[in-house]
């Protein structure tokens, strides 16, 4: 039998090397690697790393997130951009020569505007002159205006306290009486805002300043010896609208004031009117049932300083008639 040729299947293989050549697939130029690839490649030498120790480990969150941390801003890169935002915004208020515009002033959350109550009325002053003491509510609420009544309803303590204080001696009126309060004890009643509202978080800061300066000329027109200002929050606007700023805790006190706090003075600025030291003003715990940071007790004692005043300057004024 004759032998193949070995030499003659050669030229057969060199053919299928060159075809595997010719057929192999030409690949594009490899793309640059993207952050997300790097973060692939790093997770997969992560994964390689723990598989060397056992085969059966998977990579870890703690992996995980030291790999991503590599990639993603370090804190200290952002408290620099931080404080790099902060000298910008000085730098622009430098170049102004003010701090930049603040947002304005909202109302609170509890704010109900004028059209919620327009349904109401306010009340009626009961103001004469020369009153020996004039009182200053916040504003009506929904019962007192209502009613037509100042202080009308029955979880108010106004003409309780008015009664056990010596300000009203022989009896305690009901809220239709106000009427005869300047007549009969010489006191008056008006507000620091006429509007009513169901409480006093209903109204804004600024209706409350602006309130003070129509006050303080009703003040001066009527001129009373004292003016009462029922409830802390008066006062504080009182203090804002002749001050211009909040008043600090430790500048706050009940009872008389300094006379240098005296509302209503006239004269001063040398107008034709007579000059007139204005009234002086003490401040009362408000008469709300709702205001319960103080006793009644504490309350008491408080109005008790003003009833003893009004009594001592009734006899006084009796002598003077007599």
């Amino acid at each position: 039998m004759a032998r193949k040729n070995s030499s003659a299947r050669k030229p057969k293989a060199r053919r299928s090397e060159n075809v595997e050549l010719d057929s192999a697939p030409k690949h594009s130029p490899t793309p640059p690697p993207t952050v997300n690839d790097d973060v692939k490649q790093k997770l997969s030498l992560t994964t390689k790393g723990n598989k060397s120790k056992s085969d059966n480990s998977m990579p870890t969150k703690e992996h995980v997130d030291s790999t991503t941390s590599d990639l993603l801003p370090s804190s200290s890169a952002r408290r620099q951009s931080k404080r790099k935002r902060a000298a910008e915004k000085s730098t622009l208020e430098s170049l102004h020569d003010t701090p930049l515009a603040k947002k304005p002033h909202r109302p609170s959350k509890g704010y109900a505007p004028p059209s919620t109550y327009a349904h109401l009325k306010g009340l009626v002053d009961t103001i004469t002159p020369n009153l020996l003491c004039l009182f200053v509510g916040l504003n009506p609420g929904i019962q007192t205006a209502t009613l037509g009544h100042p202080y009308a309803h029955p979880s108010n303590h106004f003409w309780r306290l008015l009664h056990s204080s010596g300000l009203t001696p022989d009896r305690q009126l009901a809220p239709a009486e106000y009427v005869i309060l300047p007549k009969e004890y010489d006191l008056g009643n008006t507000n620091i805002v006429d509007r009513a509202t169901r409480n006093g978080g209903e109204l804004s800061k600024d209706e409350m300043v602006a309130g003070a300066g129509v006050l303080d000329e009703k003040i001066r027109k009527a001129q009373p010896e004292v003016v009462c200002l029922v409830g802390k929050s008066i006062w504080e606007a009182v203090w804002k609208w002749k001050y211009g700023k909040a008043m600090k805790a430790n500048e706050f006190k009940y009872g008389f004031q300094d006379t240098t706090e005296n509302m209503g003075r006239s004269g001063a600025f040398g107008g034709t009117e007579t000059p007139w030291q204005g009234a002086r003003v003490f401040v009362a715990t408000s008469t709300s049932g709702l205001a319960a940071s103080l006793s009644m007790q504490e309350k008491q004692d408080i109005w008790a300083q003003l009833g003893q005043w009004v009594g001592k300057r009734r006899e006084e004024r009796k002598g003077v008639k007599g």
